[in-house]
């Protein structure tokens, strides 16, 4: 995998934001192998700025990370597909996203983000790119609110297509948006198992929520990524064993063994807006069989679920 600083190519005006990690510069080889066809189902592409300017209202400028060092991780951790997910930091532009997948030889799909002054045409164009979904942001500190009725109006105009809804949000804004959630006409896809504070018991009453959630509405599935943004213990000391994020294991493992036929992992590459540490993403890779215990469970969440959900043809 290419280890070359992306960002010296950008622009002066992409002055990456402060503080601002770049991703892991030689991740490890996993020690678990994946199953024949495993999907990486939550990944982005950033730029290259140079050809794919961001967004001029993004809250955040990162380093570059192109669809050729993405496709390089994919190969050197094992996986067969990707499932790329438009970043904040380029808005509605997914043309960064459009040519990951126009370059993926048929080994990706995406999920955009689209405005409401979309046209059908344009709609289709993405479709026929490989976009399968859109993504609704609601984490306050990365997007601006965009009105309910108008996310309402993107979700009844791209169920035709046969796409879901992505929803990102932080778990103690659950209450809000439950509503909105169980009205939508699409299936819902939740980004990194709803952010549930692992402080807080497995079977504690902000967690309950979330599985309740999933249980009463089986339109909904649930990606379990993520354990780096969500560790408290965080991950190994520099050479110790490969099981880290311990602490997010049981929340991971509940939504596997309640929710074997929909939920979806992903390893976030490359890991935006992440503080404290970079993850190494072998040993992210080496975090799923802690959470899925059988074989049988590791190929429905990592080949059968997203083959079901994103490669229907």
């Amino acid at each position: 995998m290419s280890t070359e600083p992306a960002s010296t190519t950008k622009p002066s005006e992409f002055t990456v934001t402060p503080g601002w990690l770049s991703f892991h510069p030689s991740p490890s080889k996993p020690a678990f192998k994946l199953p024949a066809g495993a999907v990486d189902a939550h990944c982005h592409v950033f730029g290259p700025g140079l050809k794919f300017p961001y967004a001029p209202e993004r809250k955040y400028t990162p380093c570059d990370a192109s669809r050729t060092q993405l496709f390089a991780l994919r190969d050197l951790l094992g996986f067969e597909r990707n499932v790329i997910v438009q970043a904040t930091c380029h808005g509605s532009d997914n043309r960064a996203l459009v040519d990951a997948l126009e370059h993926s030889q048929d080994r990706a799909r995406g999920v955009a983000t689209v405005k409401r002054a979309i046209t059908d045409a344009e709609l289709k164009a993405l479709h026929a790119a490989g976009v399968r979904g859109t993504r609704f942001n609601f984490v306050k500190r990365l997007v601006d609110f965009t009105p309910k009725d108008e996310l309402m109006e993107i979700a009844q105009r791209i169920a035709p297509l046969g796409w879901h809804v992505v929803v990102y949000f932080e778990a103690r804004d659950l209450p809000e948006l439950w509503d909105f959630f169980t009205a939508l006409p699409t299936q819902v896809v939740v980004d990194h198992m709803g952010r549930p504070d692992v402080k807080q018991p497995v079977d504690g009453p902000e967690f309950e929520r979330f599985v309740k959630l999933m249980r009463e509405h089986p339109n909904v599935w649930v990606k379990v990524s993520c354990p780096e943004r969500l560790s408290v213990t965080g991950p190994p000391a520099l050479g110790g064993e490969r099981n880290a994020y311990r602490d997010v294991v049981p929340f991971g493992r509940r939504l596997v063994e309640e929710f074997p036929d929909r939920v979806l992992w992903g390893t976030d590459w490359p890991h935006p807006n992440l503080k404290g540490h970079m993850p190494d993403d072998g040993l992210l890779v080496d975090w799923i069989p802690h959470i899925a215990t059988t074989e049988k469970s590791r190929r429905r969440l990592l080949v059968d679920n997203p083959m079901r959900l994103y490669w229907t043809e």
